[in-house]
C-alpha cells in the first residue's frame, strides 16, 4: 500500500507519519511537497500536524489553497482515503472536505497532554481495529483544537453518524466533545489527537497504530 504524506511549509509531524508507515507498518511511504499536484499513485493521503504557513492567517486557511489540495480534493471525491491529523484536520475543514471549523482552545492556551478518547465507530476504513465504545489514549498538541459547528451542523453529524472519536474528558471546549469526524462517504477522517505518536510501546502505547493498520486492511479488501 502507498501512503503519500503532504508536507507544507511549517509541517512538523510529516517525518513521524513517514516513520510509522515505513518502519512500523512496512508499507510504501513518501513525502508530497505542497506545491506539487501529483499524488504519485497514493492509496491514502495524510495531511500531518504542524503549523502550515505559521498559522499566520488562520489555521489551515493558507494551506487549503496550496496546489496539492486540489488534487487531494479530487482524490477524496473519487473515494480515495484521506487522513488529516491536527493541523491536517484544520486544513480538511478549511478546504470543505469536512464540516465545521477549529477554533482557539477554551482556555486560550496551547495544550500538550495525553487524552482519553472514546471510539464511537468501528466500521470505517480508519477504525476497524477499535472496539466501539472502548477508551483509548492519544496525545494532543494544539492551540486551535476547539471543534465548532452550529446546532444544525451538530445534529447532522449525529444523524449521519459522522462522529468517530470523542474526548472522555473534554480538554479544549469542542462541541459534543468531538475529537474526530468522518465525511459522509466514510473515506475522509479528521482527527485532532496524534495517532502517529502512539504507535510504539517505547513511546507509551500503540493505540494509534490501530488506526493506520485499519487503513492498510481496508485497502487489502
Amino acid at each position: 500500500m502507498k501512503f503519500g504524506i503532504v508536507q507544507f511549509p511549517g509541517s512538523n509531524c510529516d517525518a513521524d507519519c513517514l516513520h510509522v508507515v515505513q518502519n512500523i507498518l512496512r508499507q510504501e511511504g513518501f513525502i508530497i511537497w505542497h506545491a506539487s499536484t501529483d499524488l504519485n499513485g497514493a492509496d491514502c493521503v495524510i495531511l500531518p500536524g504542524g503549523f502550515s504557513y505559521g498559522d499566520y492567517l488562520r489555521t489551515g486557511a493558507m494551506a487549503a489553497h496550496s496546489p496539492v489540495m486540489k488534487s487531494v480534493v479530487d482524490f477524496a471525491e473519487r473515494g480515495g482515503r484521506v487522513l488529516g491529523i491536527c493541523n491536517g484536520f484544520q486544513i480538511l475543514c478549511e478546504v470543505g472536505l469536512l464540516p465545521g471549523v477549529l477554533m482557539r482552545n477554551k482556555n486560550l492556551q496551547f495544550l500538550c497532554e495525553k487524552t482519553e478518547l472514546i471510539a464511537d465507530r468501528s466500521d470505517t476504513p480508519f477504525t476497524s481495529g477499535y472496539q466501539k465504545g472502548k477508551k483509548i489514549t492519544m496525545p494532543i498538541a494544539h492551540m486551535e483544537g476547539n471543534y465548532t459547528i452550529d446546532d444544525a451542523g451538530l445534529a447532522s453529524l449525529k444523524k449521519r453518524n459522522q462522529i468517530v472519536f470523542r474526548y472522555a474528558k473534554n480538554p479544549n471546549g469542542s462541541v459534543g466533545d468531538i475529537a474526530g469526524i468522518i465525511n459522509e462517504k466514510g473515506n475522509v477522517l479528521g482527527l485532532m489527537p496524534h495517532p502517529e505518536r502512539v504507535c510504539e510501546t517505547a513511546l507509551g502505547g500503540t493505540d494509534g497504530l490501530k488506526l493506520f493498520e485499519s487503513v492498510v486492511r481496508s485497502c487489502q479488501h
